[in-house]
């Protein structure tokens, strides 16, 4: 049986604790979206509260940001399991999950201004 301190376990565990709160996050936005659709008078008439608005939100929070960083805790969980080495660099592997939150919230927040927005109305 290996040791308990041979692999990195605390890169896989803030990768699950950021899957989880990516996922009540998107999943919390897809309700908001689904009660705007269910009554429209929920937005209140503000149109960042409107479906083509939400709905990019909601997509790359579920499919970037929480399918990331579930994949992200269970690869290298597995990898170090499989391969029975310990992850190459702590430093590094301790600054991805930040580089990859940060990447996923600023998508997210930018993605709701750039839905209806464009330089030519639509016809």
């Amino acid at each position: 049986m290996a040791a308990q301190g041979m692999y990195n376990d605390k890169v896989v565990r803030q990768f699950a604790v950021m899957a989880v709160v990516w996922g009540v996050v998107g999943m919390l936005v897809g309700v908001v979206i689904a009660s705007g659709l269910l009554w429209p008078e929920l937005n209140l008439g503000i149109p960042w509260l409107a479906y083509g608005r939400l709905r990019p939100l909601h997509t790359n929070a579920v499919i970037f940001a929480f399918g990331g960083c579930a994949l992200f805790a269970t690869s290298y969980y597995c990898a170090q399991r499989t391969c029975q080495v310990r992850l190459f660099s702590d430093r590094l592997a301790a600054r991805l999950p930040w580089v990859s939150c940060t990447s996923g919230s600023s998508g997210a927040v930018a993605a709701p201004s750039r839905a209806c927005c464009s330089a030519r109305p639509s016809r």
